[in-house]
């Protein structure tokens, strides 16, 4: 499994935890059901045009820019790379959208091209999303080590030393 596709399932699994627990003894939300009178076609019977069920489309994907600007500053951790994502890179999701919007980070800030920096990009849009949406940036440090999927999880996208202020 590839390493964003290990931080998407974790974010997932995450969310999913984050939402149980705050969810107590609240009974489960009712579900919406397809309804069984609708007409299904078979699986032996190819579908036509003319068929009167329609598969649901997946949402369409938000175009680019995903990242407004970036901006190198010093912190009380040393030097911090600013990520300011524009308001479709806080929502957009589809695939290749996460390589998009690295490549729109590199084009602003081309010395940001290292393992650890992806990696914390890579937790930062998976997580920083869900949890914590209009974060104003998201801030990922050259100094940080390159560590495991679950040791940057754990680490809530800040391994080795504690977040910047």
């Amino acid at each position: 499994m590839s390493r964003r596709r290990t931080l998407r399932a974790a974010a997932v699994l995450l969310a999913a935890a984050a939402v149980l627990v705050g969810c107590g003894d609240d009974p489960a939300p009712e579900v919406p059901t397809r309804s069984p009178s609708l007409p299904v076609s078979s699986p032996t019977t190819p579908s036509t045009a003319e068929s009167s069920v329609t598969e649901e489309s997946a949402p369409p994907t938000l175009p680019p820019p995903y990242v407004e600007a970036t901006e190198w500053v010093q912190t009380q951790v040393g030097p911090s790379l600013q990520i300011h994502p524009t308001q479709a890179g806080r929502t957009v999701s589809g695939d290749g959208v996460e390589d998009t919007a690295w490549e729109e980070v590199l084009a602003l800030s081309p010395d940001a091209d290292t393992p650890g920096m992806r990696a914390q990009f890579d937790c930062h849009w998976s997580f920083a999303r869900l949890v914590e949406p209009d974060k104003p940036s998201w801030n990922l440090e050259p100094g940080r080590p390159v560590v495991s999927d679950a040791d940057m999880i754990a680490a809530r996208c800040n391994p080795g030393f504690a977040e910047e202020n």
